[in-house]
């Protein structure tokens, strides 16, 4: 009886989840922001691609930066150095971001002057990809040193992203991971998805990345 009970409370907060990722979605189709949900590991290099993104970006689309932890800020003082809008996140021990709390995150920035919100979720390729934030594009990050395997172990973060980025190709020459039979895996999962490599450090891809990004923003406006 006890585990029926649980299975219940989980589909009514997933369901009011989905009610208020609607309303999110909408809302910020009449701003004309569009809102990236960005997940991966911890250490997989989340906020050194939003920085990179930043500087690539500067003077041509406005943005502003949502960051969750389970504790700290100091991602989002890293992102507010660069001059961007940025607010932190505690999730105070979810491993995860809802879309009520995006939306506390939303309301405290300048969203008519904002193109684009990116949201750095927690670290975690579970629990982020099992919920809705009110995003209109799911990104994830996957590094070279995290191996080529991750798709068999968490298919479901690579289901619903719409575009995949491998970042740390520096580190190529330095493992065995197959770049080849990752490709075949996610795109086992997901047809349509995206996939870019990219190194934080080098800067090798971050163009690519950031053309992707500037093409969906265009069609998003349309």
């Amino acid at each position: 009886m006890d585990e029926v009970r649980l299975i219940e409370v989980k589909e009514e907060i997933l369901a009011d989840n989905v009610k208020v990722a609607s309303e999110v979605r909408e809302q910020l189709r009449k701003t004309e922001t569009m809102l990236l949900n960005l997940m991966s590991s911890p250490g997989s290099g989340k906020t050194s691609l939003i920085l990179q993104t930043i500087a690539k970006l500067k003077g041509k689309l406005r943005l502003g930066v949502i960051e969750a932890d389970i504790e700290s800020k100091v991602d989002a003082e890293k992102v507010a150095a660069q001059g961007i809008s940025a607010v932190q996140l505690r999730t105070g021990g979810f491993c995860h971001v809802d879309a009520t709390m995006v939306n506390q995150g939303i309301e405290a920035l300048p969203v008519k002057d904002l193109d684009i919100i990116i949201i750095e979720n927690v670290g975690n390729l579970v629990c982020p990809a099992e919920f809705d934030t009110g995003a209109h594009k799911n990104v994830m990050i996957l590094s070279v040193p995290e191996g080529d395997d991750k798709p068999l172990k968490y298919p479901l973060m690579f289901s619903i992203c719409d575009v995949l980025l491998i970042n740390k190709i520096d580190y190529l020459s330095l493992s065995n991971f197959d770049m080849s039979a990752l490709r075949k895996r996610v795109l086992a999962l997901n047809p349509d998805i995206k996939i870019i490599e990219v190194s934080c450090v080098t800067g090798s891809g971050i163009e690519d990345w950031t053309d992707w990004l500037k093409r969906e923003f265009d069609v998003f406006k349309q």
